[in-house]
């Protein structure tokens, strides 16, 4: 990949506020609000990236929040992404080194360069990633609904349209019962798994027993967000695969999951493992291993999901993504036009430089809760007064 040799002269941290249409319930909680980090950055030559960090509101899925990821990116992440050796953005990666963990943060900082990287050189995202596929084949992960019958609706509904794949999200008393009910109303020949979200035990690893007669694609993450042991001992019972997601923070988490057989399949999703150039190694080692893998969702917007988009055009990545467009979440996407599910159940993926969409910064600021900007002096970032847009 040609490094990019121009200065940063611009930069540009947003908290935006995504008020999504209607509540995301999963084994860990309900997501009621959304707010996400965004990173724009432009260089001495007028090119720009764009980036997102979608770490969650609260501290139920991972301990990162939107809040920690934003003050991490302004005090620290943004800062040492200056100090790089170049724009490349496996050299951010290594001056981003020092911070511990936060990888949401990181890897929307990542992201932005990349979009540079990629405007630069003229060439779509994908292409730099290695990537050569022009669309994604993509599922649809289903939030815990108020009665089985709404369940059942849905299901019906993103079949019709196209979607490759279904997700149930299970939790304890939600769980063997609406499995069997999708398959006796939808049968045997659509590819359905479950996501517990780390909400069991392995002193429940009944409830696993009986999803193992339903012929899913995989179980995700049903015991404990860190516990690998645990994961282990329940894939040695069951001849469904269990799919890593919350367990899986990094290249060396994923190498250990798999040496120890705690999985026989994995989610990645870039901002969960640090950003795309973990991503790039965990594909690489799942690929080696002859391991499954998929791309997840953290709920972004079309900036976020750019990326991920990109990502998935790797060979690695044979089983559907969770990449639900905008319009099912969100009032408004923060691109357009944004990317749509088409009725074989496939989204192109982005085949222009740069970001790929076309950002709609009238959108941005119009939901921008903070901002901090890059003051030339310090080379550091400092908040600026907004009208501090609230759900």
């Amino acid at each position: 990949m040609t490094e990019p040799s121009a200065r940063i002269v611009k930069a540009e941290v947003y908290e935006v506020a995504m008020p999504l249409l209607k509540t995301f319930v999963t084994g860990f909680g309900d997501t009621s609000s959304r707010h996400t980090v965004l990173i724009h950055i432009v260089d001495d030559d007028g090119f720009e990236g764009w980036g997102e960090a979608p770490a969650l509101d609260h501290p139920f899925y991972l301990p990162e929040t939107t809040s920690t990821t934003y003050s991490i990116v302004v005090e620290y992440a943004l800062a040492l992404s200056l100090q790089a050796t170049s724009g490349d953005p496996r050299d951010v990666v290594r001056a981003m080194s020092p911070i511990r963990g936060n990888t949401f943060a990181r890897a929307g900082v990542e992201a932005a360069y990349w979009a540079l990287a990629s405007a630069r050189s003229g060439q779509p995202m994908s292409a730099l990633l290695g990537g050569s596929a022009v669309r994604v084949a993509v599922g649809e992960s289903l939030s815990i609904a108020d009665s089985m019958e709404e369940t059942l609706e849905e299901v019906a509904l993103r079949l019709s349209e196209g979607y490759r794949r279904i997700k149930l999200k299970i939790r304890p008393g939600w769980d063997v019962n609406v499995v069997r009910a999708v398959r006796e109303r939808f049968g045997h020949d659509i590819l359905l798994q479950v996501d517990a979200n780390a909400a069991y035990t392995l002193d429940e690893a009944d409830v696993f027993h009986a999803l193992d007669e339903f012929e899913l694609l995989c179980i995700e993450q049903p015991l404990g967000y860190d516990d690998f042991e645990g994961s282990q001992a329940l894939q040695r019972q069951l001849e469904t695969a269990i799919c890593l997601d919350e367990a899986i923070r990094s290249p060396s988490d994923a190498r250990r999951a798999l040496d120890m057989d705690a999985c026989r399949n994995i989610n990645v999703k870039p901002a969960r493992v640090g950003g795309l150039v973990a991503s790039l190694e965990i594909h690489d080692l799942c690929v080696k291993r002859g391991i499954p893998m998929w791309c997840g969702g953290m709920l972004e917007s079309g900036i976020g999901r750019s990326a991920n988009l990109a990502l998935c055009s790797l060979p690695g990545f044979t089983q559907p993504a969770d990449m639900s467009p905008a319009v099912v979440l969100y009032e408004e996407d923060l691109v357009d036009p944004t990317y749509l599910v088409d009725p074989e159940g496939y989204i192109a993926v982005p085949q222009a430089s740069g970001l790929g969409f076309n950002v709609v910064t009238d959108r941005i600021t119009a939901r921008t809760v903070r901002l901090a900007v890059l003051d030339q002096r310090t080379q550091t970032m400092r908040e600026e007064t907004t009208d501090h847009f609230r759900i």
